[in-house]
């Protein structure tokens, strides 16, 4: 299998010495990992290069017979205006870096500077263009307002608009090399999301999931960068790091938010430089794989707190989704709860059980800390328990608990701890009751359990209220 070409567009490099052109790909395909070159030693071809090839970035020569670089720089402005275009020289001339500049070039080299630095100016004109691309995608995607490819979501049961709107972005950056930052509660998805974009992202290699909660730094190194024969006492055998096993794929690097400082380091290197070392060894591998990372963890206040990186953080968010709780997406519980009781029963070998026409108005006044992954277990108990026809709620009441599992927002627990004055007995007993009847839609038998009383005591506080 042929490794995907890097970046998506073409890489021209125009000179009148082929000499200079091999030796200038070799540099660029050995230690930057770019291997989508092509190159041109004629000047008066390029403009036709241009007319009839995807190339997003160009590397010219000034100084060439025919046509010069000066005059070809003109003409892509004028004629490719959406191409960049990289000045290499042989003249160190401040007049003729400004004058090329002025005419629309990015960057000016002369063909004596280091080669890193040559390469680092090379990385940063495809990165600007890589993020222009994904702009561009993202504000035409936004536009047409619809899913492309819902079969890529297919693992994701969702009607919330929300969520729609999650997955045309992922549509959007799934071709980007930048990373992705996937952000939420536990329980939300960010798995499946990863493994979304890892399918739109067209990456012809598998996707490798790791789970770097707990990992000390040397754990994190071996884990992700491998290691040579002796690199350490017991190893006695060269090992392939994750990233190497993501080749041409997507590494998906989850719980990022729990990282210590050193680990953060070395993830930070690899993202900027695009290489890494295995342990043991003093010669860097090229990174072949598009990173996504999740956390349920909020960066920015760990970031405040001096445990989470700024530089990295900014460096992981270039492409950002929050994925929301599943008590802010309700209208999806009935989706689930029938999605749930089809496959636990199917795993449990028994018939799908009917539910009770109040269990998804009962779901939805619990706030489900769990998210998703909760519901699932909920809905396994209680299948795994069935009997009749009809799928009993008990298991679900007692998963839930009384109060529907509300949690007292005041201070010491007490909601009343910040009022004036309080209520009466008879008022707050009214002012509950009205409210799981709200959350209940209506229905009194379910109102009663979330009041933790009798549905006949309920009625009787109804009748009351109706007669006072």
């Amino acid at each position: 299998m042929s490794p995907t070409p890097y970046p998506s567009f073409t890489v021209l490099l125009v000179d009148d010495e082929p000499a200079w052109l091999h030796s200038l790909a070799l540099t660029l395909e050995r230690s930057a990992g770019i291997t989508n070159l092509q190159t041109c030693a004629d000047s008066r071809q390029v403009m036709a290069l241009l007319d009839r090839s995807s190339v997003g970035l160009v590397l010219l020569d000034l100084t060439m017979p025919h046509l010069s670089g000066e005059q070809l720089l003109a003409q892509i402005a004028e004629r490719h205006p959406e191409t960049t275009v990289i000045v290499i020289s042989g003249l160190n001339q401040v007049e003729t870096a400004v004058q090329c500049i002025k005419l629309g070039a990015f960057d000016y080299f002369v063909k004596t500077v280091e080669e890193d630095r040559l390469i680092g100016g090379v990385l940063r004109a495809i990165r600007m263009r890589e993020l222009e691309q994904d702009n561009r995608e993202i504000t035409d995607r936004f536009l047409s307002g619809t899913v492309q490819y819902p079969d890529a979501f297919s693992s994701i049961l969702s009607a919330d608009r929300g969520m729609q709107t999650i997955f045309t972005y992922v549509e959007a950056v799934a071709r980007s090399p930048q990373p992705l930052l996937i952000t939420g509660e536990s329980g939300v998805g960010k798995e499946l999301l990863a493994h979304a974009a890892h399918t739109l992202s067209g990456c012809k290699g598998p996707l490798v999931a790791v789970n770097v909660a707990g990992l000390d730094d040397t754990v994190f190194a071996d884990t992700l960068f491998g290691h040579l024969r002796g690199a350490f006492t017991g190893a006695d055998q060269p090992r392939k790091g994750m990233i190497e096993e993501a080749a041409d794929g997507t590494l998906f690097l989850d719980e990022i938010g729990d990282l210590s400082i050193a680990s953060q380091v070395k993830l930070l290197r690899l993202l900027q430089e695009g290489e890494y070392f295995p342990l043991g060894s003093d010669r860097p591998k090229r990174l072949k794989a598009r990173i996504i990372v999740a956390t349920h963890c909020d960066l920015v206040e760990r970031e405040a707190q001096g445990s989470f990186r700024r530089d990295l953080y900014y460096r992981l968010r270039t492409h950002r989704i929050h994925v929301p709780p599943l008590r802010d997406r309700k209208g999806d519980i009935p989706l689930l709860l029938d999605y749930f009781l089809a496959a636990a029963a199917d795993d449990l070998d028994k018939k799908k059980p009917t539910p009770p026409r109040e269990l998804a108005q009962l779901l939805a006044t619990y706030p489900f800390p769990g998210n998703v992954r909760e519901l699932r277990s909920m809905v396994y108990d209680a299948v795994s328990v069935h009997r009749d026809r009809v799928l009993s709620m008990e298991s679900f009441v007692q998963a839930i608990g009384p109060g529907g599992g509300a949690v007292l927002p005041a201070a010491g627990g007490n909601p009343f701890s910040g009022l004036e004055r309080l209520p009466t007995f008879g008022d707050a007993a009214e002012l509950l009751v009205e409210e799981a009847m709200r959350r209940a839609a209506g229905n009194q038998s379910l109102a009663a359990r979330l009041l933790g009383i009798s549905q006949p005591a309920l009625s009787k506080r109804l009748k009351q209220s109706r007669l006072s």
